[in-house]
């Protein structure tokens, strides 16, 4: 059956079986991945995931249940089940179904285009790369990884209240490492790229970015350990926010793992950082007009003009907070319990370019990369201090490449400690927490760097 006639069955049967407030959520995705090495293929999947999860509130108490088929024993076994474990969940803040949002947002997060590229056309593209990647200079050695992939998401929300939300958005991602070598010393240079536009992508341009990068660091130097003036290059800073996304969260705060806990209204950085989170990017990838409760989305200031504007909420920590849902329930598949997460969270560019930001430090160090985030890195009291790497500046110029870093620092003390924003925003899937997270350039006045 398909799924309207699945839901009113549901609902229906689960009705007459005392359940009250009711919720169907539905999620299907499809996936391509292809791994490339010396023009062979090393690695190919495609893979279809679909399911619903079931929410209802009986007796008071909210019970879940899931399943991958849409079927009438289906309908027996999700009620059976969220009948079952609605005895054993206890919770402070009960949940509740939502029924809808005064006004949704308008959004296409979807691309026909991106839809009929073929797979023979990504395999060809890939090769296209690799041949630019190798031709490019005598030094490449190889590559580390060399992975594409590509996905397309529906999800839907149903429930008992009137509610009825649906969502198509599509992508496609890329993951490039490339080696050099050049006597004994062996350097990577990495290009990754998430778009919805395939036209876009160069693969002669591609191939050159990474190359470069690798090219750069080679002839590493070591310089004097100590506290340095750090310009944190986009991807760095991206990295950094990326990890310490959390803090933002409510669920945090509630939970004791957020020093923004009761700091709405009080200034946490330098007056002119701007955190935004956006959900209605047209080339966000987790761009949405509703949640995963069936909230309306809409862009949020997190932090302006250095003051913690609002931290992110479903509306179990809403109502907790006595505030409102920022639209920011997220399930990490229809399997999942809700928690909180951002969309497509960011820093506000400014106008400096990347080079002027060089320019403007007399001494100071370059992190183009940070690594070792997921072990290094506390989000709860915001230290981290982790491996890096980068390049020398002085007199506002890049003078070497250096060896192997460490720095260290807080993160709660970097946002109070910054310099300057670039205009050069760029985004990147978060491996670390849930989010499309993205940064300028940043420099920071101080953090200690180690060499090794």
């Amino acid at each position: 059956m398909n799924l309207l006639e699945f839901k009113d069955q549901l609902f229906a049967q689960g009705s007459e079986q005392g359940f009250t407030d009711m919720e169907l959520y539905y999620e299907r995705e499809e996936k391509f991945g292809c791994g490339l090495y010396k023009g062979e293929i090393d690695s190919y999947e495609t893979s279809e995931v679909f399911g619903v999860s079931f929410r209802g509130l009986l007796d008071g108490k909210m019970g879940y249940a899931y399943t991958e088929k849409l079927d009438e024993e289906s309908i027996v076994f999700l009620l059976e089940n969220a009948k079952e474990n609605s005895h054993f969940i206890e919770d402070e803040e009960q949940e509740e179904i939502f029924p809808g949002s005064e006004k949704y947002e308008e959004g296409n997060f979807y691309s026909e285009t991106l839809k009929e590229v073929s797979i023979a056309e990504k395999l060809d593209f890939l090769k296209e790369i690799e041949k630019h990647i190798y031709a490019y200079d005598e030094r490449v050695d190889g590559t580390d990884y060399f992975i594409f992939n590509s996905a397309e998401t529906e999800r839907a929300i149903l429930n008992n209240k009137g509610l009825s939300l649906n969502e198509k958005q599509n992508y496609l991602g890329m993951y490039i490492s490339v080696v050099v070598k050049q006597g004994d010393e062996i350097k990577t240079g990495v290009y990754s790229k998430f778009t919805q536009d395939f036209q876009s992508l160069n693969p002669a341009d591609i191939a050159k970015h990474a190359v470069e990068e690798a090219l750069s660091q080679l002839g590493a130097k070591s310089v004097e350990s100590k506290d340095y003036r750090v310009l944190l290059r986009h991807d760095a800073a991206g990295s950094l926010l990326n990890t310490f996304s959390p803090i933002f969260s409510a669920e945090s705060t509630q939970k004791g793992q957020s020093l923004l806990k009761d700091k709405v209204g009080e200034e946490i950085s330098v007056p002119f950082l701007q955190i935004v989170d956006d959900p209605t990017l047209s080339e966000g990838l987790l761009s949405r007009t509703f949640d995963s409760e069936g909230v309306a989305t809409s862009k949020q200031d997190i932090v302006k003009d250095g003051k913690l504007v609002t931290l992110l909420h479903n509306r179990k920590t809403a109502k907790k907070d006595k505030t409102e849902s920022t639209g920011h329930a997220y399930k990490s598949s229809y399997k999942s319990t809700l928690e909180v997460a951002p969309t497509n969270l960011f820093i506000q560019p400014a106008e400096k370019s990347y080079d002027d930001l060089i320019a403007g430090v007399e001494e100071g160090i370059i992190i183009t990369e940070l690594s070792g985030l997921h072990s290094g890195a506390n989000t709860v009291s915001g230290d981290f201090s982790v491996a890096a790497n980068g390049f020398y500046i002085k007199g506002g110029k890049v003078e070497t490449p250096v060896k192997q870093m460490t720095i260290a620092g807080n993160f709660y003390e970097l946002l109070k400690n910054v310099e300057e924003v670039g205009s050069d925003l760029e985004f990147a899937m978060s491996f670390v927490a849930p989010g499309y997270i993205g940064s300028p350039s940043l420099v920071i006045k101080e953090l200690s760097v180690t060499v090794d």
